[in-house]
């Protein structure tokens, strides 16, 4: 626990005077050596209240008005009575009376209204109702007041056929009282009251088939050719209609061992990539989750040619990033490049066959030292 410190009488009005002129909290605790701003706003607080005496009052020791020291001087106490006299003869006279004669929100509208000038347990003493009777009113107030919103925001909602999202309630409900619009934005959450019109469109993708685990860990290095492969589908929206290419990389020199282009982005399509694939042992082949790699016909074909399969992570396509780097690529310097955006579906087909080939046999990659992947393992033989 920390420890309290005592400041003595001098540091309070010292501190008092030069938040009086303007001087800020922070400056003001440097200069004085005060610990919590929090007591230079007490201090405040009792200056501006006309209770100077409690700035002697002694450490942890709080009095409230006639229990405490006298005050330092004959002007403030007479102060102190005049502010204490005024404030019973303001107290209407519709809060008076005790028990089930005091109608709970007249009480707390009052005492709301005083809490400036005097603290809850006097307010409540004059009033001759318990504290904890003023909070346990104060809760269930809260509470019908909640109620009242819900049901005001329902009844908006069904009047404009829910056409309405939660900004425009909140400019309705506005004429009536002052509502933050994210209070406004949870209760329709909160109650199904949401806007209707051009709802949001969610795709349930469901859990895979047969997902695998990630093995390959974006380790992409490998020592030997056909030992780990990665494989995925792209697009190819440039031709008369739209193409699909199913690609396995091998990521031992980055050269494209299999591929397929289809119209159809179906089981066969990956299976056809698949079966160009030699029948190995120790070969790992990565994928995303997608709902080919999950088929149970795919899954057979795997195990039938003795494969290890490895599978990304749900919406982390970095964990397959070569072969997606590799799509990019392939349209970046084609397509894009040579302005082939619209084009007829041979002339795609045809492209994508031509550059696959330049890619695996001409195009030279620095980290293969300047070498095409066909020349590095040819070389690394």
């Amino acid at each position: 626990m920390a420890t309290r410190v005592s400041y003595p009488l001098e540091i309070k009005m010292k501190a008092i005077e030069m938040r009086l002129a303007g001087v800020p909290v922070r400056e003001v605790m440097e200069q004085l050596g005060i610990r919590n701003k929090t007591q230079l706003k007490t201090w405040m607080r009792w200056y501006r209240k006309g209770e100077v005496h409690r700035l002697e009052q002694l450490l942890g020791k709080q009095y409230s008005y006639g229990k405490g020291p006298e005050h330092s001087s004959e002007l403030e106490k007479v102060k102190a009575e005049n502010r204490f006299l005024k404030q019973q003869l303001e107290l209407p006279k519709k809060v008076q009376g005790v028990g089930e004669e005091v109608e709970p929100k007249i009480v707390i509208a009052w005492i709301e209204s005083v809490r400036e000038d005097v603290t809850v347990s006097e307010a409540c003493a004059w009033l001759g109702i318990a504290r904890a009777t003023y909070y346990r009113w104060k809760a269930v107030a809260k509470e019908e007041s909640i109620d009242t919103t819900v049901e005001k925001i329902r009844e908006l909602c069904i009047r404009h056929k829910f056409r309405y999202g939660y900004r425009k309630i909140t400019a309705l409900l506005r004429a009536e009282e002052n509502l933050n619009h994210k209070r406004v934005q949870r209760i329709m959450q909160r109650e199904g009251l949401q806007c209707r019109v051009r709802t949001k469109k969610r795709k349930s993708i469901g859990q895979p088939a047969h997902p695998a685990e990630n093995l390959l860990q974006r380790q992409f290095h490998t020592e030997a050719p056909l030992q780990k492969l990665v494989t995925d589908i792209t697009y190819l929206p440039f031709g008369g209609k739209m193409l699909y290419l199913s690609s396995i990389l091998d990521l031992y020199n980055g050269e494209i061992v299999a591929y397929s282009i289809a119209d159809k982005q179906d089981t066969s399509l990956v299976l056809d990539t698949l079966n160009q694939l030699p029948k190995r042992a120790n070969m790992l082949l990565h994928s995303d989750q997608g709902s080919v790699y999950t088929s149970q016909a795919y899954q057979a074909a795997i195990k039938g040619k003795g494969i290890t399969m490895s599978m990304s992570r749900k919406g982390t396509p970095a964990d397959n990033a070569p072969i997606e780097s590799f799509h990019s690529t392939l349209k970046s310097e084609t397509f894009y490049l040579e302005g082939l955006t619209c084009t007829t579906t041979a002339i795609v087909v045809q492209t994508v066959r031509d550059y696959i080939t330049y890619y695996n046999s001409i195009r030279i990659q620095t980290k293969l030292n300047n070498q095409s992947p066909m020349d590095f393992r040819r070389l690394a033989a």
